[in-house]
């Protein structure tokens, strides 16, 4: 079924079939000078010192965690048994990874405005166990980084960020994904910008980018500078250092197209947020007192991945109900991203504990959903959300 008001739609145009087609030109589709040059533009809109590309959101939050266990800086070190903290509410490859490298993963149920971090709770869950922060940054909306920070510090903690979401997102004008030691994007079809498939890793940190770009391909040496923080010095004699392993790493590399259309795409970005922001504007407006609703409140400057729709319990109505007469007027809806992830069967394979019950988590699990925002005007959609009684 094809609906009127989608999740996500394309906004390539001829740019990025240019993009595509000097690809073809240049006969070279593995990871090369396209990815290289998309790095840099992004590092430089993010305002970090390092991107590396790899080929989804997932694999960023893979190769994220996994330089956490490989790097030398005892306060950034993760090993077996440490605990992350994470919220109840994200996609499921913010957890597989922490799950994949050991860690305990320790569950704080969300704000059930903002639909991030409960803050209260958050810092009432920190142990003498808890090492990190995972910070998910849900559908555009950013996290309270200034309190997050607060916690942080206070508890000897650091941050890191799934941003995959939220793109061109900021807080106090900085950009979301920037306020960890590492964050992670996603180039998805359906957001903000897109690569077919793909993700980014932002870190300043030297070593941790160093680790990034040795996981990333094999785990080996070819890819490092010279002068590099995992082996010194390399050799000069290419062939010596073609197969020199010195990480158990992975094949994540993104293809030249996916670097190629990063770059026409990143040249767009800022309106396609801006796009995005002044639907989000109209959306708050129109649905502010709306009798069945409850919307997600906006934290800094939201990028508006789409709209969250919380059914309000005196509703009288249920949310089986309520999607049925949506898509009979055209909306496109899904779950707010996994609803309460910890009611998942795969929880059993993995170390985890609940601080308290996931009350807010488990309502937007029941009673959530949301539906597409975009980066043109959307006005038709708002208005018949907002006119929308049952």
């Amino acid at each position: 079924m094809t609906h009127r008001f989608p999740l996500a739609t394309s906004s390539w145009d001829d740019q990025e079939m240019g993009a595509l087609q000097r690809v073809i030109a240049s006969d070279r589709y593995s990871m090369g000078p396209e990815v290289a040059a998309f790095e840099r533009a992004f590092a430089a809109y993010t305002g970090s010192r390092f991107a590396v590309m790899v080929n989804s959101g997932s694999s960023a939050n893979l190769a994220m965690v996994a330089a956490l266990r490989y790097t030398k800086n005892p306060a950034l070190n993760l090993q077996p048994g440490d605990e992350v903290i994470v919220p109840p509410v994200s996609w499921s490859t913010t957890y597989f990874p922490l799950y994949q490298y050991g860690l305990h993963l320790k569950f704080v149920d969300i704000d059930a405005q903002t639909l991030n971090y409960d803050l209260d709770a958050l810092e009432d869950a920190v142990s003498a166990r808890t090492r990190a922060i995972m910070v998910v940054n849900l559908l555009g909306n950013p996290n309270d980084f200034h309190r997050l920070e607060q916690i942080a510090t206070r508890h000897g903690l650091f941050l890191i960020e799934d941003n995959c979401e939220s793109m061109g997102a900021t807080f106090l004008g900085r950009q979301t994904g920037t306020f960890g030691v590492m964050g992670t994007y996603s180039t998805f079809f359906s957001h903000h910008i897109s690569t077919m498939e793909g993700g980014v890793v932002v870190t300043d940190d030297e070593e941790l980018y160093h680790i990034l770009l040795a996981l990333r391909a094999h785990g080996w040496t070819r890819n490092l500078p010279r002068f590099n923080t995992l082996t010194g010095e390399k050799s000069d004699d290419p062939f010596e250092e073609s197969f020199r392993f010195v990480l158990p790493g992975y094949n994540l590399r993104p293809l030249e197209m996916s670097g190629a259309l990063g770059l026409a795409q990143l040249g767009k970005l800022p309106d396609l947020v801006a796009g995005r922001r002044r639907n989000g504007q109209m959306f708050q407006q129109a649905m502010a007192n709306h009798p069945l609703f409850r919307i997600q409140h906006e934290i800094g400057d939201s990028s508006w991945f789409g709209f969250s729709l919380v059914l309000r319990p005196d509703s009288g109505t249920t949310r089986k109900a309520v999607l049925g007469q949506l898509d009979q007027l055209g909306f496109e809806t899904r779950p707010i991203v996994s609803g309460n992830f910890t009611k998942n069967p795969v929880l059993s394979y993995m170390d985890h504990s609940l601080h308290g019950p996931m009350t807010h988590a488990e309502e937007i699990d029941r009673n959530g959903f949301f539906i597409g925002n975009h980066h043109y005007d959307i006005s038709e959609a708002i208005e018949t959300i907002a006119a929308f009684r049952g």
